[in-house]
This record gives C-alpha cells, structure tokens and sequence, in this order.
C-alpha cells in the first residue's frame, strides 16, 4: 500500500518493523480471529501462540512473542514468526496483516475520542521522506481504505501515543 513512496527493496533490506522489543510489543498486528486459525506454526516450523481478544464484539488475535526473548535485556528484539531472515515476509499477499501493509503509518484514537493516521516515528526510510508525500497519498485513497478497515475491523485502532505525528 506505500509501494508509491517506500520501494520494497529498501523496507525488505531493513525489516525493522519486524521485530518487537518488549517496550514495542503494543505494535505488533492485530489479526482477525481466523488468522490465527490458518496460521499455527513459523517459518521454522514451530507452534505460533497467540493472545485472544475482542473489540466492539469483533473478536481477534496477536501474536505473544513473549516466550521468544532469552534475557532481561530491554533492547532484545524478537523477530514476527512470518519473517525469514533470507525471503523476508513468508506470508501470501492477501493474508498479510492490515497493519503490516500500511506500517509506518497507524490509525489510532486519541484521548478525546478522536481518530487520526499517525506516522511511527521509529522508521528509518520513512523518516527520510517530506510529510506532505503522506500526506498526499493518503488523500489519493489510502486514508479511505483505512477508514474502512477500521469500521470493519475496531481492533486495529491503538491508542494515540505522543511523539506520533499526525499527518492531515
């Protein structure tokens, strides 16, 4: 879905946005409930857990990577069970989480109740990139898709966390 402004060999070169630290763990993809049903094991072939909940009465899942850090470092990273370290995201275009296909951007809820796209201030090629380039294919169809999504999906809003800019 950002293809226009962030080329797949440079984001699979970095796959950032596919390892979680503890603090980051809040990002990881919210998943429709199926998912989780389709998808049990990882690239390694080892059972995936996952952490079930609902949202609005729409039920989902995320994945718990918890078991996946060996020390108490705070900088440890644990990689998505769907990333390989050689092919990248093993997963089939049309099953690849909502929020992985639109990271480093997220719709989130602030604490007026109000909805925003935010850009995740942590991504390196991204950050290279005037906001108004967001902005701009936001306004060419992405802010729509992910409205829609949304509505269909509530659980892939977060919560608004400051040092989030909001692009118009």
């Amino acid at each position: 879905m950002l293809s226009k402004v962030l080329s797949k060999a440079s984001c699979a070169e970095c796959r950032f946005c596919c390892s979680f630290r503890r603090s980051s763990l809040w990002e990881l993809p919210r998943l429709p409930a199926e998912f989780a049903e389709k998808y049990k094991t990882d690239t390694e072939g080892k059972e995936i857990r996952y952490i079930f909940d609902e949202c609005g009465g729409v039920p989902f899942a995320v994945t718990d990577l918890t078991g996946g850090y060996k020390t108490d470092d705070p900088a440890e990273e644990v990689k998505c069970p769907f990333l390989d370290p050689r092919r990248g995201c093993i997963l089939p275009p049309e099953d690849k989480p909502f929020d992985c296909s639109i990271w480093p951007l997220r719709y989130m809820r602030r604490e007026d109740g109000s909805l925003v796209t935010a850009l995740t201030p942590t991504c390196p090629e991204i950050n290279k990139l005037p906001q108004e380039r967001l902005t701009e294919l936001l306004d060419g169809g992405l802010r729509g898709q992910i409205e829609a999504y949304a509505k269909e999906h509530p659980y892939m809003i977060k919560p608004y966390r400051e040092g989030f800019p909001v692009l118009g």
